[in-house]
């Protein structure tokens, strides 16, 4: 407490204690293989709503990854290492025990396109049948990445494409050197 004059007489004054704010966690998971500019954009714009963005890296079942879990894990961190408040993991497993368990609230979900939505939206309402203190925010990215898949990236590149203009430099060559390797 501090006691402040006034003219004759003392008055007691109450100095709030600094509010401890809790940092606000948000986990953007997919599989990454590659990662793109579309991508990146809605990581840029959920690091700034959020302090915390944990790009997590997924192991899926039901796809052949063209790229390794540890060489997607290195594309995205390169990917982002200008973002201080972002970070790449990897996981497997339910995505809500991973937030719970990196202390996240919210899991963010790209949709590209309405045909994105329905299935995005059954994930969605499962995760918060699963635990319904993680909330799912969906977010858009600019409309020129709108068409953008990794998909479609990795096509692109087998058949000897540019993709310069969907993905990261590094992750270009990383592409050129698998297609290249499976052509010999």
């Amino acid at each position: 407490m501090h006691f402040w004059p006034l003219g004759m007489f003392f008055f007691k004054a109450s100095i709030p204690r600094a509010t401890v704010r809790r940092m606000r966690t948000a986990v953007y998971p997919g599989s990454f293989d590659p990662i793109t500019n579309g991508h990146l954009d809605v990581i840029r714009r959920a690091s700034r709503l959020f302090d915390r963005v944990i790009v997590a890296v997924a192991v899926n079942e039901s796809k052949s990854p063209l790229f390794t879990m540890a060489q997607r894990r290195l594309l995205a961190t390169r990917s982002v290492e200008q973002l201080k408040n972002v970070e790449v993991d990897t996981f497997t497993g339910l995505l809500v025990d991973y937030v719970v368990a990196k202390g996240g609230e919210a899991v963010i979900r790209g949709l590209r396109a309405v045909s994105d939505f329905e299935f995005e939206f059954q994930l969605a309402l499962m995760n918060r049948k699963l635990n319904e203190q993680v909330e799912t925010i969906f977010m858009m990215p600019k409309e020129t990445y709108t068409f953008i898949s990794s998909r479609m990236i990795k096509e692109i590149a087998r058949l000897g494409g540019d993709v310069s203009s969907f993905v990261p430099a590094h992750v270009e060559a990383a592409l050129k050197g698998k297609f290249e390797r499976k052509k010999r």
